[in-house]
């Protein structure tokens, strides 16, 4: 008997590999689809040899065709911290509007579910604290983040106008801080920043006075979390995320405590529209997914810091 397919957009990402193998574990036959403009091969070179996985090297804002059935699409193109979307911004728009259109053509085409990957920021600089998804946000359409915030906004945009226009079946989740290992050390997110400092005994870059909080969710609750979305029936967002709020601070010092690094913190300005609160409220997620975190942050820590250790830069 064939396997059902299920297409991964941007599977050589972090969270893309993560799904990648959690599909594979399921019994599904995965095609991986990336232009590695941020993701790595690394990633999935485990995956390369078996025969129910297959890569294709494209960019999905250029047409996308898939010969034969596919079950899921889970599309996680895209660009995903600041120093990427500042770096390469008319690209990060593209995918969110133009690979979001050609995927859901597909998914139109094939009659297949189609989750996409947004994002805690359509909530802006949020005045609503938790978020809930039926807070509408506080964005600055114009400024540097713009690019990534509306690109994630109009992704939802017209993901819910083909369920409603064409009846397509479509999931949204809405992705709350993630780490765990695959994540590049050079993607200007707050952990892998902190790790890569503390583990060369580097000043911890903390911008602002580090009073701002996030809530870090680790990878595999993260997937669980998708898996369960997908296969669900509500097709309006949800927030997926680890409500357990922390400072910055806090965050850099329980980095360097468990590393035992000499760092230090060293303090800078904070970049333009840096949200100064984020914690999910995971309510939906709780009552409709049946679905919490299960990985506290002092066993991910550890996880993410096994992970960095075996990076040829870290190896003593």
């Amino acid at each position: 008997m064939e396997k059902e397919r299920v297409l991964i957009t941007g599977a050589a990402g972090f969270l893309g590999s993560h799904l990648s193998d959690r599909f594979l574990k399921e019994g599904y036959h995965v095609i991986g689809m990336d232009n590695l403009i941020t993701g790595s091969k690394k990633n999935i070179e485990h995956l390369l040899p078996r025969d129910d996985f297959e890569f294709h090297h494209h960019d999905v804002t250029k047409f996308v065709h898939v010969p034969g059935d596919v079950k899921y699409i889970l599309h996680f193109a895209s660009p995903a911290s600041p120093i990427d979307y500042l770096k390469i911004p008319i690209q990060t728009l593209k995918v969110g509007a133009l690979g979001t259109h050609n995927l859901l053509g597909l998914a139109k085409e094939k009659n297949a579910r189609m989750l996409i990957a947004s994002t805690s920021e359509v909530y802006g600089d949020p005045l609503v604290h938790p978020q809930t998804e039926e807070y509408w946000g506080n964005v600055n359409p114009i400024g540097p983040r713009g690019v990534y915030d509306e690109a994630k906004r109009f992704q939802e945009a017209i993901t819910m106008a083909y369920n409603r226009y064409h009846g397509v079946e479509t999931r949204i989740i809405r992705i709350f801080n993630t780490y765990g290992p695959r994540m590049r050390l050079d993607d200007g997110r707050a952990l892998p920043a902190f790790m890569s400092q503390a583990l060369k005994n580097e000043p911890i870059t903390v911008f602002g006075d580090g009073s701002q909080t996030r809530s870090f969710c680790y990878v595999d609750d993260l997937v669980e979390g998708i898996y369960r979305l997908l296969l669900s029936d509500y097709d309006h967002p949800v927030n997926i995320g680890n409500p357990s709020e922390i400072t910055i601070k806090q965050f850099a010092e329980e980095v360097v405590d468990l590393i035992d690094s000499k760092s230090t913190i060293s303090y800078h300005p904070l970049p333009k529209d840096d949200p100064k609160q984020r914690k999910p409220d995971i309510t939906k997620a709780k009552e409709i997914l049946n679905w919490k975190p299960e990985v506290d942050r002092k066993e991910g820590l550890k996880r993410t810091l096994e992970h960095f250790q075996t990076l040829p830069e870290f190896k003593s």
